[in-house]
């Protein structure tokens, strides 16, 4: 694969108040796989309940999952101390795997939520994406990015909600939204 990595990795951030962020990080991640890179992916926030994504990549050759959370889904105004304790899980099982030297990408689901919701620092966030090894492409996901997360982002893709089934009342669907 060295004829395809002839560049620095990348911090890629999807952020925004529209769909898709963790579906453009999967995007990412089973591309990455096509070409036999190894991926991580760190799950804040999304603890055992049944993803329909977690179910088929745990199939997948050099993919590892990392879900840290819980079924229940945080209430950002009444955040708990196990909620903090599995988000500083998650981070640092994320930059572990980043300095490892087995993964070329590693994704941080939720991560720019679980900042913005108190359960991690922006700062913590911001330190790993400056100690992330040039030869990892860092992939952070979630609403609420933090200026100091997007100026440090080399791709930065905001989705923008125009139109959402929630609005008329239609519940998130099985296989379609999680």
């Amino acid at each position: 694969m060295e004829e395809l990595r002839d560049t620095p990795g990348q911090v890629i951030v999807f952020t925004g108040n529209g769909k898709g962020k963790t579906s453009a990080a999967l995007g990412v991640a089973i591309r990455a796989l096509g070409h036999g890179l190894r991926v991580y992916f760190t799950f804040f926030m999304k603890g055992d309940f049944p993803y329909g994504e977690q179910q088929s990549l745990a199939h997948l050759p050099n993919m590892t999952l990392a879900r840290f959370g819980f079924v229940e889904f945080c209430d950002p105004n009444n955040v708990k101390p196990e909620e903090k304790e599995e988000a500083q899980r998650a981070l640092e099982a994320a930059r572990q795997a980043m300095h490892s030297g087995d993964y070329d990408v590693v994704v941080l689901d939720e991560v720019n939520v679980a900042a913005s919701w108190g359960l991690i620092t922006v700062d913590q966030v911001v330190e790993t994406i400056r100690g992330k090894p040039e030869a990892v492409d860092l992939i952070l996901t979630g609403r609420y990015a933090d200026g100091k997360v997007l100026a440090l982002a080399d791709t930065l893709t905001e989705m923008v909600e125009v139109r959402h089934p929630l609005h008329k009342g239609v519940l998130s669907r099985k296989g379609i939204d999680f």
